[in-house]
């Protein structure tokens, strides 16, 4: 078959590019054929691995939400509890002021109290030996007051005259 037969089949002259009738025919069994091996035999395999792929992707977005989720609940959970230690540390803090001043107010009493009763007895001691002082020197003065007399005057004077 020739170009020049080709075209008395097709009624048409295209020049050069008139197809030839074997070429056309072996083109469209070898194109039915690489369609049929690859609509039965390997398409199928390149569809299930992208679905397989697919379901992955989906399925690791699905758990990566699911994650996602539950470190955000973790993370209210966390800080809830950390609001709330706090919270408590706040009320001990609170606490152990108050019973601060309470410590603090409870020990200046007692020391006021401890001083005046220091005082006190101070006071008295001071007052016992003062008295007594006083009766010693007394006792003291008035015998030597005779005993100055006695001397100015040149004679005993009081008790020592008899």
């Amino acid at each position: 078959m020739t170009l020049a037969s080709n075209s008395q089949i097709f009624n048409m002259d295209l020049g050069p590019l008139n197809p030839v009738l074997a070429e056309l025919i072996l083109g469209a069994v070898l194109f039915g054929l690489t369609f049929l091996l690859l609509a039965k035999g390997i398409l199928p395999k390149i569809r299930r691995t992208l679905d397989a792929r697919e379901d992955a992707i989906e399925g690791g977005t699905d758990r990566a939400d699911g994650l996602r989720a539950e470190a955000t609940q973790i993370r209210e959970q966390y800080e809830a509890e950390l609001a709330e230690a706090r919270h408590d540390a706040a009320r001990i803090r609170s606490k152990a002021v108050e019973e601060g001043s309470v410590a603090i107010a409870a020990a200046r009493a007692e020391g006021s109290a401890e001083r005046d009763a220091i005082l006190a007895a101070g006071a008295q001691k001071i007052a016992s030996e003062r008295a007594a002082a006083e009766r010693e020197l007394t006792a003291d003065v008035d015998a030597w007051a005779h005993a100055l007399a006695a001397r100015i005057v040149g004679e005993p004077v009081g008790a020592d005259r008899v």
